[in-house]
């Protein structure tokens, strides 16, 4: 650990801020296509995000058919690979339900606990089943779409492990929470988000539903494209929501004065905040985008994942970096991506193992191992 790193989270910690007594942070990471790792790859990742300290992992459940982010992966299709299933039993293909039974046994070996993310606003614009039928508004809007939908919500959670010989929805030591969609409505736009925010409480009473008041597993809103659409005031004030997703890659967003305002909202409304997706961009593009440009230096490239990382840690916020890999960055386009070993992944280990000293604005020890 970096001593004048730690310093610098100590300072950047708002003299105003509201830390819960006792209460430390932590990182994590995500990976969308975890559930097709080969065991030797696998291994690879829970060893390095154990070195770093990380506690969570953040999986999703799209199909995927090809290598990902220069990992060679066993493929596997989506849940719903043919049609909207509405809950049929028999239409659903559960392989990445069963990848994942797999995965989490070895991530709780390791001391991590698993984010499901259920569906993802990328696979409904690509044109899976809901989006091949209702595209992207439809979707949203109408009643068939939301009902089949939470009949896939309630599939996902009643999944029995098939080592474990438990549902999904009861293994609180292995699955941190559960969130409906990554980035719902995204590509819609703000004002469309405002618009429909119950959609999202309306999923959160599904899987809530199915948990129950006291299941020791979070319910999660899935993030947005930036720090303001992330934080909708009616998810604050939706019961069945436990946690607010804050996705942000802009530099004005990865600020601490930025940041707190919203952890005061948070507070204020009872409920917990979680800075699930932020990464520092390889390219010297403006304001962190990430498509494509010349490569940073080194120095830089490490001096922005600190930067970055201590202002979050600094607003009594835990992190999730997208993402971590287990292999060498290939360096293609939207490239945030840190490879176990690579020259950057000694700079994001040391700002991952400050997180756990550092105090926190939301108490999450009971969530994690």
């Amino acid at each position: 650990m970096h001593l004048l790193s730690l310093l610098a989270v100590t300072l950047a910690l708002p003299l105003h801020s509201h830390f819960v007594a006792a209460a430390n942070s932590f990182a994590g990471s995500n990976l969308y296509y975890a559930a097709g790792l080969r065991p030797d790859t696998r291994t690879t990742l829970l060893d390095g995000l154990q070195s770093a300290g990380m506690k969570v992992l953040r999986v999703w459940l799209d199909g995927q058919s090809t290598t990902q982010k220069g990992t060679d992966i066993d493929p596997f299709p989506d849940l719903e690979p043919n049609q909207i299933c509405n809950g049929d039993q028999s239409c659903y293909d559960d392989t990445v339900l069963q990848r994942l039974d797999d995965f989490m046994i070895d991530a709780h070996a390791h001391g991590i606990k698993l984010i499901i993310t259920m569906h993802s606003f990328n696979a409904l614009q690509a044109g899976d089943v809901y989006g091949a039928e209702f595209g992207t508004g439809f979707f949203y809007e109408q009643d068939f779409p939301q009902q089949a939908f939470d009949a896939r919500l309630v599939h996902i959670l009643n999944h029995v492990h098939t080592t474990l010989g438990k549902p999904w929805k009861e293994l609180n030591e292995y699955i941190f929470g559960f969130e409906a969609e990554n980035e719902a409505m995204i590509g819609k736009g703000q004002d469309y988000i405002q618009q429909h925010q119950q959609w999202q409480c309306d999923r959160a009473k599904t899987i809530r539903g199915q948990l129950g008041d006291n299941s020791g597993i979070l319910v999660m809103t899935g993030g947005e494209s930036f720090l303001t659409e992330s934080v909708q005031p009616d998810w604050l004030s939706c019961a069945e929501l436990d946690v607010i997703s804050i996705h942000a890659y802009g530099v004005g967003d990865l600020q601490t004065s930025a940041l707190q305002p919203f952890v005061q909202q948070a507070q204020n409304a009872g409920k917990k905040l979680l800075m699930e997706e932020w990464g520092a961009c390889f390219f010297n593009t403006e304001n962190n985008d990430c498509p494509n440009g010349d490569a940073l230096s080194t120095d830089q490239h490490n001096a922005n994942i600190e930067s970055f990382a201590n202002a979050i840690t600094g607003a009594g916020l835990p992190w999730l970096y997208w993402q971590v890999i287990p292999n060498a960055d290939p360096h293609n386009g939207f490239d945030y991506e840190i490879g176990i070993g690579e020259p950057s992944w000694s700079t994001l280990q040391s700002v991952a193992q400050q997180a756990l000293q550092a105090p926190a604005a939301f108490d999450f020890s009971a969530f994690l191992l």
